[in-house]
């Protein structure tokens, strides 16, 4: 047990040093798309002209490896954190700018209506009315970003990014340390598990109005009883 938590010196980061850097380099890329996503996002609602055009963009960018992506930049950001964020920064915008449209576009438009009665100009009804009810949407959309980003952000190790727990792997190698590679491997799925569990606890603090799984299921249960007495 001791050598699975032995961390050769040549990563200068202990284990929990490393998880710190792995998580780092891959929530910040997808606070960064979220960024990215909400305005962009809120322009392909409001020019529906512009939606299948950004949607084609951001497919073609997710579908170049990552690793041609990392060669690509690495002239400009050399071996560093920038070189392995910038890809998955571009990564996330596949994810969330369809979730974040698809959130937006099923506010009732009576709720719009009212919200519009109410004197609320466009940027208020989208940051107090449209957002607040597209959550669980953009929920939805952060956690499959953010899990692919948990997982890319070890292909950083063949540029040499020194970061992310990915390394394990090349060490594993180098030193003939299997163990290394179990540690990278069952560390990065516990955080990517860790993290999901996370932005559901949120979506629950955020959207309290929305049913529990129990309480759907008991409606769904409920509901042929209601319909027989109806008849």
């Amino acid at each position: 047990m001791n050598r699975f938590f032995d961390i050769p010196s040549d990563l200068q980061h202990d284990w929990l040093g490393l998880i710190g850097l792995h998580l780092r380099e891959a929530l910040l890329p997808v606070l960064g798309g979220l960024l990215l996503a909400l305005p962009l996002a809120q322009l392909c609602v409001r020019l529906r002209w512009l939606y299948p055009p950004v949607l084609w963009v951001t497919t073609v960018l997710y579908a170049i490896p990552s690793l041609a992506f990392f060669v690509v930049l690495i002239d400009y950001t050399g071996q560093t954190e920038l070189t392995v964020m910038i890809p998955l920064t571009v990564y996330t915008l596949v994810v969330l700018v369809p979730a974040i449209v698809d959130g937006v576009r099923s506010v009732p438009q009576e709720t719009l209506a009212a919200a519009t009665a109410m004197g609320l100009g466009p940027v208020r009804r989208y940051l107090q009315v449209q957002l607040p009810i597209a959550v669980p949407a953009i929920i939805a959309g952060l956690r499959v970003a953010t899990v692919s980003s948990i997982s890319l952000v070890s292909v950083g190790m063949l540029i040499g990014n020194q970061g992310a727990l990915g390394n394990l792997l090349h060490d594993a190698q180098i030193y003939n340390r299997p163990e290394l590679a179990w540690n990278s491997v069952i560390t990065t799925a516990v955080l990517a598990v860790l993290v999901d569990a996370a932005l559901v606890l949120v979506r629950l603090l955020l959207t309290p109005w929305m049913p529990s799984a129990a309480g759907r299921r008991r409606a769904a249960q409920t509901a042929p009883v209601l319909e027989g007495a109806a008849r």
